[in-house]
Protein backbone atom coordinates (compact mmCIF):
# COMPACT_ATOMS: atom_id res chain seq x y z
CA UNK A 1 0.00 0.00 0.00
CA UNK A 2 0.99 3.51 -1.03
CA UNK A 3 1.01 5.88 1.48
CA UNK A 4 0.87 9.39 0.24
CA UNK A 5 3.47 12.30 2.23
CA UNK A 6 4.47 15.59 1.89
CA UNK A 7 7.72 17.01 2.61
CA UNK A 8 7.45 18.89 5.80
CA UNK A 9 10.79 20.69 6.19
CA UNK A 10 14.68 20.27 5.52
CA UNK A 11 16.22 20.67 8.68
CA UNK A 12 19.69 20.09 9.93
CA UNK A 13 20.45 16.93 12.54
CA UNK A 14 22.92 18.79 14.62
CA UNK A 15 24.40 15.91 16.31
CA UNK A 16 25.54 14.26 13.06
CA UNK A 17 26.08 17.46 11.02
CA UNK A 18 23.72 16.00 8.14
CA UNK A 19 20.83 17.20 6.55
CA UNK A 20 17.22 15.25 7.21
CA UNK A 21 14.17 16.10 4.41
CA UNK A 22 11.19 14.81 6.79
CA UNK A 23 8.13 13.45 5.07
CA UNK A 24 5.16 13.80 6.67
CA UNK A 25 1.63 11.47 6.31
CA UNK A 26 -0.46 13.37 7.92
CA UNK A 27 -3.37 11.22 7.48
CA UNK A 28 -1.83 8.42 10.15
CA UNK A 29 0.50 11.69 11.64
CA UNK A 30 4.12 10.06 10.94
CA UNK A 31 7.29 11.35 10.15
CA UNK A 32 9.62 9.61 7.92
CA UNK A 33 12.85 11.43 8.21
CA UNK A 34 15.47 10.95 5.15
CA UNK A 35 19.46 11.81 5.59
CA UNK A 36 20.31 13.67 2.30
CA UNK A 37 23.47 15.42 1.36
CA UNK A 38 23.96 18.87 1.53
CA UNK A 39 23.42 20.13 -2.53
CA UNK A 40 20.10 17.86 -2.49
CA UNK A 41 19.34 19.42 0.64
CA UNK A 42 19.94 23.39 -0.82
CA UNK A 43 17.66 21.63 -4.06
CA UNK A 44 14.78 20.84 -1.78
CA UNK A 45 14.84 23.76 0.48
CA UNK A 46 15.27 26.28 -2.47
CA UNK A 47 11.88 24.33 -4.23
CA UNK A 48 9.73 24.70 -0.97
CA UNK A 49 10.68 28.19 -0.68
CA UNK A 50 9.97 29.19 -4.36
CA UNK A 51 13.26 30.39 -4.42
CA UNK A 52 14.34 30.61 -8.15
CA UNK A 53 18.86 30.49 -8.44
CA UNK A 54 20.47 32.48 -11.03
CA UNK A 55 21.60 29.48 -12.87
CA UNK A 56 19.38 26.15 -13.16
CA UNK A 57 20.28 23.33 -10.78
CA UNK A 58 21.24 19.93 -11.46
CA UNK A 59 17.19 19.36 -10.81
CA UNK A 60 16.05 22.11 -12.69
CA UNK A 61 18.08 21.30 -15.83
CA UNK A 62 16.48 17.87 -15.16
CA UNK A 63 12.57 19.00 -15.23
CA UNK A 64 13.37 21.31 -18.12
CA UNK A 65 14.73 18.37 -19.79
CA UNK A 66 11.84 16.36 -19.24
CA UNK A 67 9.49 19.14 -20.23
CA UNK A 68 11.30 19.89 -23.63
CA UNK A 69 10.75 16.25 -24.50
CA UNK A 70 6.98 15.97 -23.32
CA UNK A 71 7.74 13.63 -20.56
CA UNK A 72 6.07 13.82 -17.08
CA UNK A 73 6.60 12.72 -13.55
CA UNK A 74 3.62 11.36 -12.67
CA UNK A 75 5.12 10.52 -8.81
CA UNK A 76 7.49 9.31 -6.91
CA UNK A 77 8.15 6.39 -4.28
CA UNK A 78 9.89 5.48 -1.64
CA UNK A 79 9.73 1.97 -1.75
CA UNK A 80 12.76 0.26 -0.03
CA UNK A 81 14.99 0.41 3.03
CA UNK A 82 17.41 -1.83 3.26
CA UNK A 83 20.96 -1.39 5.57
CA UNK A 84 20.15 2.06 6.36
CA UNK A 85 19.55 3.39 2.88
CA UNK A 86 16.51 4.45 1.52
CA UNK A 87 15.68 3.56 -2.41
CA UNK A 88 13.07 5.47 -4.60
CA UNK A 89 11.05 5.54 -8.32
CA UNK A 90 10.49 7.98 -10.33
CA UNK A 91 7.20 7.36 -12.41
CA UNK A 92 7.33 8.81 -16.02
CA UNK A 93 4.77 9.28 -18.20
CA UNK A 94 6.58 8.86 -21.61
CA UNK A 95 3.78 8.48 -24.76
CA UNK A 96 1.29 7.66 -22.36
CA UNK A 97 2.92 5.05 -20.83
CA UNK A 98 4.27 4.78 -17.59
CA UNK A 99 8.48 4.11 -17.03
CA UNK A 100 9.58 3.60 -13.61
CA UNK A 101 13.01 4.75 -12.99
CA UNK A 102 15.44 3.77 -9.94
CA UNK A 103 16.25 6.90 -8.28
CA UNK A 104 17.88 8.02 -4.48
CA UNK A 105 15.38 9.61 -2.77
CA UNK A 106 16.69 12.36 -2.37
CA UNK A 107 17.03 13.54 -6.28
CA UNK A 108 13.68 11.65 -6.21
CA UNK A 109 12.02 14.19 -4.20
CA UNK A 110 13.82 17.04 -5.38
CA UNK A 111 12.67 16.75 -8.89
CA UNK A 112 8.62 15.59 -7.39
CA UNK A 113 8.39 19.44 -6.32
CA UNK A 114 9.87 21.00 -9.22
CA UNK A 115 6.91 18.55 -11.13
CA UNK A 116 4.12 19.00 -8.93
CA UNK A 117 4.18 15.21 -9.01
CA UNK A 118 2.56 13.02 -5.66
CA UNK A 119 5.08 11.75 -3.16
CA UNK A 120 4.48 8.61 -1.67
CA UNK A 121 6.15 5.77 0.39
CA UNK A 122 5.45 2.06 0.55
CA UNK A 123 3.91 1.24 4.08
CA UNK A 124 6.44 -1.19 4.62
CA UNK A 125 9.23 1.60 4.69
CA UNK A 126 6.58 3.56 6.74
CA UNK A 127 6.42 0.96 9.39
CA UNK A 128 10.28 0.33 9.50
CA UNK A 129 11.44 3.47 10.09
CA UNK A 130 8.10 6.23 10.71
CA UNK A 131 8.42 7.94 13.81
CA UNK A 132 5.20 8.23 15.55
CA UNK A 133 3.16 10.87 18.28
CA UNK A 134 2.95 7.87 20.09
CA UNK A 135 6.90 7.08 19.53
CA UNK A 136 7.54 10.50 21.76
CA UNK A 137 4.78 10.11 23.94
CA UNK A 138 5.98 8.70 27.32
CA UNK A 139 4.52 5.32 28.52
CA UNK A 140 3.91 4.31 31.87
CA UNK A 141 6.33 1.03 32.44
CA UNK A 142 4.26 -1.95 33.63
CA UNK A 143 4.36 -2.83 37.43
CA UNK A 144 4.71 -6.38 36.83
CA UNK A 145 8.08 -6.12 35.24
CA UNK A 146 11.43 -5.67 36.99
CA UNK A 147 12.01 -2.08 38.00
CA UNK A 148 15.61 -1.58 35.43
CA UNK A 149 13.76 -2.64 32.31
CA UNK A 150 11.19 -0.03 32.91
CA UNK A 151 12.84 2.80 33.99
CA UNK A 152 15.49 1.78 31.06
CA UNK A 153 11.81 2.08 28.80
CA UNK A 154 11.02 5.69 30.46
CA UNK A 155 14.61 6.84 29.85
CA UNK A 156 14.47 6.20 26.40
CA UNK A 157 11.26 7.89 25.98
CA UNK A 158 12.58 10.58 27.42
CA UNK A 159 15.22 10.85 25.35
CA UNK A 160 13.00 10.09 21.86
CA UNK A 161 10.99 13.11 22.84
CA UNK A 162 14.16 15.11 23.45
CA UNK A 163 15.66 13.97 20.17
CA UNK A 164 12.40 14.96 18.60
CA UNK A 165 12.35 18.51 20.10
CA UNK A 166 15.78 18.67 18.62
CA UNK A 167 15.48 17.39 15.43
CA UNK A 168 18.01 15.06 15.95
CA UNK A 169 16.04 12.62 13.71
CA UNK A 170 18.74 9.90 13.08
CA UNK A 171 18.78 9.90 17.03
CA UNK A 172 15.30 9.57 17.27
CA UNK A 173 14.79 6.63 15.09
CA UNK A 174 17.95 4.41 17.02
CA UNK A 175 15.91 5.44 20.23
CA UNK A 176 12.77 4.32 18.51
CA UNK A 177 14.08 1.12 17.53
CA UNK A 178 15.72 0.46 21.42
CA UNK A 179 12.56 1.33 22.87
CA UNK A 180 10.77 -1.25 20.23
CA UNK A 181 13.16 -4.18 21.28
CA UNK A 182 12.67 -3.35 25.14
CA UNK A 183 9.23 -3.62 24.58
CA UNK A 184 9.16 -7.48 23.02
CA UNK A 185 12.04 -8.31 25.43
CA UNK A 186 9.72 -7.04 28.54
CA UNK A 187 6.67 -9.01 26.85
CA UNK A 188 8.52 -12.05 26.48
CA UNK A 189 9.86 -12.21 30.08
CA UNK A 190 6.58 -11.90 31.25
Amino acid sequence: MLVRVKVERVTLDTATSRFVVILKDEKMNRWLPIVVGSTEAQAIALQLENIAPPRPLTHDLIKNMLDSIDVEISRIIVNDLRENTYFALLGLEVEGQTRNIDARPSDAIALALRMKADIFVEEEVMLKAAITDKDTRAEEPERSHEVSPGDRLEQLNVDLRKAVQDERYEDAVKIRDEIKRLKTDMRNFS
